[in-house]
């Protein structure tokens, strides 16, 4: 599809954000505070604020059904632990049928709010909501100018995912003119990207790359278009533009009549985490991820008897031990070189845990799984702990083999399991949607049950004989070969791997064999780095001749 172009009279040349531009010239000086005596009160509350309280401002509708607008803002920046504000633009009337009336709060009375918390409390980002008149956008760009805030998050809210109309196309100009030049980032749905553009059809990703391109050109520093509505999807796809890099951000499409809110709480979590410190794209990932943890274990809940209820935003406070999502997305490429320790080993060369995944990670592991057997619980646990902060800042992923309990107390990014331990689908139901959750895998079948259980890759092995796991049979590259071209998921090969034979695994060439697993080949050697190393070494040479 041929790039969407506004028509020629909305594009606005792209200036930077009013909002970026005028930032504070050093952490403890605002440009709010006077230097008058009388701004003395001010000064001192300033410099009270050592340890400041992430602040976000919304300006939105309110919701009496709670479920978006302004109740969904505040519950979701509570949830991330940002202090949020709000000043109303709207009043409705809806709840899980519809939306029934709409009463717009007078411009002045929508001014005389901004000026009292802007003026007051330090707001670090504005998000806006509903706003439902040209004037209201204007006065909002007003006071945005009269006081600066870090960022601008707009979230054009003019049709509600239920198809209600919550914006007049006079605004549409405002927002495209004034509005959008100050924004640090837009967030439209599909249905509001295809207004903000003259009604134009959005049906693939391509269209959304384009129409992404398009909104980019009036103004804003970054888009991001939301594909939640996408027809004819399996995954839930976001589309992220900065100016000069496409990225497409996939998530589990969530089969739940629970979706009311989700626009508000995606824009609201973006502000949150920018108030936190985040960078946009990091802002705009971890958004997407709290959005889908929500829809996920709020999926069964009955609040309305219409046809798009409510989801819960402090859904982690009914399990205390539930951490939402990872903090280290799950990409294929990962599974390159997986190291496995084994206790054994470990105390065999006198290592601790620690020491084992630090060398491996120093020679150049992409991806780590405790397999500590043979280790007491309590001791397990601490040293799985230790691990998690040792890979988290080096941005390895860290599994834990079997235990799914121990996996949940460190906050692992996952877990690899058998086939004689928990089926994945349950340990999906334990971790959520944003866990890393691998599969042994031995037969076509195996792997197509995990994909079907919801699992992010499978071990397919033994490929060669190997002692560290006893009555494993051994399927040889055929065995391989069959699995991975049957399998839906990414597969790493498991079994008797070492260096004399990683890269004859590596030069199948198979398009879905992403790596191979380790064991002895590392953690029975002297020295586990320059074994990781050197291995790594084969694998990339191997790559290159396949």
């Amino acid at each position: 599809m041929a790039s969407v172009q506004p028509p020629p009279a909305l594009l606005a040349p792209h200036r930077p954000s009013t909002a970026a531009a005028l930032r504070f010239p050093s952490p403890t000086v605002s440009p709010r505070v006077s230097p008058s005596p009388a701004a003395r009160p001010r000064r001192l509350a300033v410099a009270a604020r050592a340890m400041p309280w992430p602040h976000v401002l919304t300006v939105a509708g309110s919701d009496s059904g709670a479920g978006a607008g302004i109740q969904a803002d505040i519950k979701a920046c509570a949830a991330l632990g940002a202090y949020c504000s709000s000043v109303i633009t709207a009043v409705t009337a809806q709840n899980t049928v519809g939306v029934q009336g709409v009463h717009a709060v007078p411009e002045e009375f929508v001014g005389e709010q901004l000026r009292s918390v802007l003026s007051d409390m330090s707001v670090d980002v504005v998000k806006t909501g509903m706003l439902p008149s040209a004037g209201i956008v204007k006065v909002l760009c007003e006071s945005l100018r009269k006081f600066p805030v870090k960022a601008l998050v707009v979230d054009p809210v003019m049709v509600s995912t239920s198809g209600d109309t919550l914006s007049g196309p006079s605004t549409l100009t405002t927002y495209r003119d004034e509005l959008f030049p100050m924004a640090d980032i837009v967030t439209p749905n599909i249905k509001e990207a295809s207004k903000l553009l003259g009604d134009v059809s959005l049906l693939t990703i391509s269209d959304m790359r384009s129409a992404a391109e398009s909104i980019y050109k009036l103004g804003p520093k970054n888009v991001l278009v939301k594909g939640g509505d996408m027809p004819d999807s399996t995954d839930a796809i976001d589309v992220f533009f900065d100016g000069k890099e496409f990225i497409e951000l996939r998530g589990l499409r969530i089969k739940t009549r629970n979706t009311h809110g989700t626009g508000c709480t995606l824009a609201s979590c973006i502000a949150a985490e920018l108030a936190k410190g985040a960078t946009m794209l990091r802002a705009v990932e971890a958004a997407k991820k709290f959005v889908e943890s929500a829809l996920y274990h709020s999926k069964d809940l009955v609040i309305g008897n219409g046809p798009q209820g409510p989801f819960d935003h402090l859904f982690s406070l009914k399990s205390p031990l539930y951490k939402m999502g990872s903090l280290h997305k799950f990409n294929p490429d990962d599974l390159f070189l997986y190291a496995v320790t084994d206790s054994g080993m470990n105390k065999k060369w006198g290592r601790s845990i620690e020491d084992a995944v630090k060398a491996a990670i120093e020679g150049g592991a992409t991806i780590v799984q405790l397999r500590e057997k043979d280790t007491e619980t309590r001791e397990f646990l601490e040293a799985a702990k230790a691990c998690v902060e040792i890979c988290r800042s080096s941005g390895v992923p860290l599994l834990i083999n079997d235990r799914v309990d121990v996996a949940l107390a460190s906050n692992a990014d996952g877990v690899h399991v058998g086939q004689s331990d928990m089926p994945a689908w349950e340990v999906r139901e334990l971790l959520g949607p944003g866990k890393i959750i691998g599969v042994s895998c031995k037969t076509p079948a195996q792997a197509e049950q995990a994909w079907k259980d919801g699992a992010d890759y499978i071990g397919c092995g033994g490929v060669f004989p190997t002692t560290t796991k006893a009555n494993n049979p051994t399927l040889g590259f055929e065995g391989l070969r069959t699995v991975c071209l049957a399998s839906k998921l990414p597969v790493v090969a498991i079994g008797g791997i070492n260096a004399g034979n990683a890269g004859s695994v590596m030069e199948l060439g198979l398009p879905n064999l992403k790596g191979v697993a380790v064991v002895s080949a590392l953690f029975n050697q002297e020295c586990v780095a320059t074994e990781t190393r050197s291995l790594r070494s084969i694998l990339m040479n191997a790559c290159c001749r396949s």
